[in-house]
């Protein structure tokens, strides 16, 4: 659930949500009851997220679902014969960065064709909204800049089995910089983070053609209340938590050292209904983060804290498609839409922990 200290801004009117019966769709969904007349859902309620199939509990009731896949021509036929949308908010999407490694095709289909299917639909019913918000990724920009002995930037590029083989993590003499839609050529690593950089290409030309205003969020870590407790590639800080609750030592794959930017789900919804609802924006991506990077092993050591577990221990292992470093600059979206984070880590997990304390029939990991 979105928590601020002002109420969103209410423009009324109508707001198409893809995905939004999901993690971040179900978080939007009381603060976009407030700013819009009608809250309309489309989501496939996969069973990888979705185990019952049955509608969330914390999808907001007077959001409008319906059942079906955003990839299906047949879907928009049905849904915009009896919707105009005054914005969309686009968050459907695979989002496993190793299984798209596995399932490329599948995260291919619904990422970009679902994209095109979506806008193709909105266009063959002459129903073009106003402004079209898109969830992106952090992914699309792979291993970001570094800075050379110098200060100079440069792009390393993906990482090879054969270094991290050798357990060279870093790259030799450089140091990493925040990523900045602005400044940080999009290089992805992962066939996920490629087909959110495509998802992003095809939107912005199409949106640009038919003078649709875009907002595009590129998302960091995003994790918290609410999160799949199910889906193994969901992220590893709620695995984190149900490793610890279980009395075992986290693992953490290279040196522990792995920087990352976790962003609790209450922030990442505040940005996108800011995103829908404000008076100004800009057509070029803004990043979404905490505003500061940790450590994995600092975040896995306040988890291990809440359990009483034993400390986290580093394993080597490491995982194709995996970054080194990333964090955000969000200078954009405080400038551009007036938001800023709220949460620290250590408050983030409190919350997240503490949520799933009290779920009926958590397993530990």
């Amino acid at each position: 659930m979105v928590t601020s200290t002002t109420s969103p801004a209410r423009p009324g009117g109508t707001v198409l949500v893809t995905g939004g019966a999901g993690f971040i769709g179900c978080a939007v969904s009381p603060a976009l009851v407030e700013a819009f007349d009608r809250v309309v859902v489309v989501d496939n309620l996969h069973p990888q997220i979705h185990a019952s199939g049955e509608r969330p509990a914390d999808l907001h009731p007077k959001a409008e679902l319906f059942v079906a896949d955003v990839a299906d021509a047949a879907t928009w036929d049905t849904v915009l014969a009896d919707v105009t949308p005054d914005v969309v908010i686009h968050l459907a999407a695979e989002t496993g960065t190793s299984q798209s490694l596995e399932e490329s095709t599948r995260h291919t289909h619904v990422n970009v064709v679902g994209t095109s299917q979506l806008l193709d639909g909105l266009n063959r019913h002459g129903k073009l909204p106003r402004r079209i918000v898109l969830s992106s990724s952090r992914a699309v920009y792979g291993e970001g800049a570094w800075a050379d002995v110098d200060g100079k930037l440069f792009y390393p590029g993906q990482r090879t089995s054969q270094t991290l083989d050798k357990a060279q993590w870093d790259f030799p003499g450089a140091t990493p910089v925040a990523m900045k839609a602005s400044e940080t050529f999009p290089a992805p690593v992962s066939v996920y983070g490629a087909t959110k950089l495509a998802q992003e290409h095809v939107l912005q030309a199409w949106a640009k053609s038919y003078g649709v205003e875009t907002v595009i969020l590129r998302l960091q870590n995003v994790y918290g209340p609410g999160q799949s407790l199910i889906n193994p590639y969901t992220g590893i800080m709620s695995l984190f938590c149900r490793m610890a609750m279980g009395g075992k030592s986290i693992p953490l794959y290279e040196d522990g050292e792995v920087r990352r930017d976790f962003i609790l789900i209450d922030d990442v919804a505040s940005a996108i209904v800011a995103g829908a609802v404000s008076p100004t924006v800009q057509g070029e991506p803004m990043d979404i983060g905490s505003g500061e990077y940790q450590t994995i092993g600092t975040a896995a050591q306040l988890i291990a804290a809440h359990y009483n577990a034993p400390a986290p221990h580093v394993t080597g292992q490491y995982r194709q498609g995996d970054v080194r470093h990333a964090w955000a600059d969000v200078t954009a979206a405080e400038e551009v839409l007036g938001w800023t984070p709220q949460y620290n880590l250590a408050q983030g997990i409190d919350r997240l922990a503490s949520w799933i304390d009290v779920q009926p029939d958590v397993q530990p990991a």
